[in-house]
C-alpha cells in the first residue's frame, strides 16, 4: 500500500524517513542556520539546504521534496539514475545536484541528468560535462571544487582555481556560478579553510558576474562554513539520519 507525505505518494517508505521526522529535523536545522546567520548580520533565507539522499532511497527525496526543500544532491551517478526513475517527480522547479567525482566516461551522462554539477577540478572534466549538456540541450550550473585544506583530497588548489574558471567559462554550455569545498579533517582547520574559500569566491567574482555560490559546510560543520560566508550548504545526516551504504554504489568512485 502506498504511503502519502504531503502530496507525494510513497512506496516502501520507512519509518525512520516519515514527514514527521523530516519536518523536525529540518526545523533544527533551520534553527541552527538562523542562529548563526543572525551572530554574522545575514538572514538564513539566502542560505540554500542541498538534502544529500546519498545511501537512501526514493523515499528519501520525496520526503525532502514534501518538506518543500528544492535541492537534491547525489554522490554517485548510478545510484541516482536508478534512484530519480523511482521517484515521483512534482511539477514544481527543483533541482538536482551531482556532488561527487566526475569519472570521465560518465561526464556526458551526469551533465544529461543533473541540474548542477558542484565539483569540476579540471579543465579536461569542464569540457566533457559542456559536451554532455550540448548534447542535452541545456546549460548546466556548475561549481569549482577547491581543495582549500592543502591535504590530499579532491580538489583543485586555491592558486588554480582563476585559471580553471577561465577555462569553464569558455564553455557555451557551462554557467560558472561559484566554488565548493569540503572542510578538513580536523576542526580546528575549518576557520582557516572555509576563510580561504571565501576570499576564492570574491576574488572569481569579481571576473565572472554569474558568480554567486559558496557550496560548503555539512552536518558537522556548517556553522564555521556560515561565519565564512557559505551561502549552500549540503546536509545529508542532518536530515535523514545516519546513512546505509547501499550495495549498487560498490566499485564506484
Amino acid at each position: 500500500m502506498a504511503k502519502f507525505i504531503g502530496t507525494l505518494s510513497m512506496s516502501k517508505a520507512s519509518i525512520a524517513l516519515d514527514g514527521a521526522r523530516i519536518q523536525k529535523a529540518l526545523k533544527a536545522l533551520r534553527s541552527r542556520i538562523g542562529s548563526v546567520c543572525a551572530d554574522c548580520g545575514r538572514t538564513g533565507e539566502g542560505v540554500t539546504i542541498v538534502a544529500v539522499s546519498k545511501g537512501f532511497g526514493a523515499e528519501a527525496i520525496e520526503a525532502a521534496i514534501a518538506a518543500n526543500l528544492t535541492d537534491i544532491g547525489e554522490n554517485y551517478y548510478q545510484e541516482a539514475v536508478r534512484k530519480f526513475a523511482q521517484v515521483s517527480w512534482p511539477p514544481v522547479p527543483l533541482r538536482r545536484h551531482y556532488i561527487g567525482r566526475v569519472q570521465r566516461k560518465k561526464a556526458r551522462r551526469i551533465a544529461e541528468l543533473f541540474d548542477w554539477v558542484q565539483t569540476i577540478d579540471g579543465a579536461d572534466t569542464a569540457a566533457a560535462l559542456n559536451s554532455g549538456a550540448q548534447g542535452a540541450g541545456k546549460t548546466l550550473d556548475v561549481l569549482l571544487q577547491i581543495n582549500a585544506t592543502g591535504d590530499r583530497r579532491q580538489g583543485v588548489p586555491v592558486q588554480d582555481a582563476g585559471i580553471l574558471a577561465a577555462a569553464v567559462a569558455g564553455h557555451d554550455h557551462l554557467r560558472l556560478r561559484g566554488v565548493m569545498t569540503i572542510g578538513p579533517e580536523d576542526p580546528a582547520g575549518s576557520r582557516a579553510a572555509f576563510s580561504q574559500a571565501s576570499a576564492c569566491l570574491a576574488q572569481l567574482r569579481a571576473l565572472h558576474p554569474s558568480v554567486d555560490t559558496l557550496s560548503m559546510g555539512m552536518s558537522g560543520d556548517l556553522e564555521p562554513a556560515l561565519r565564512a560566508g557559505s551561502n549552500m550548504i549540503r546536509i545529508g545526516t542532518g536530515l535523514f539520519g545516519p546513512r546505509p551504504k547501499p550495495p549498487w554504489v560498490e566499485g564506484e568512485e
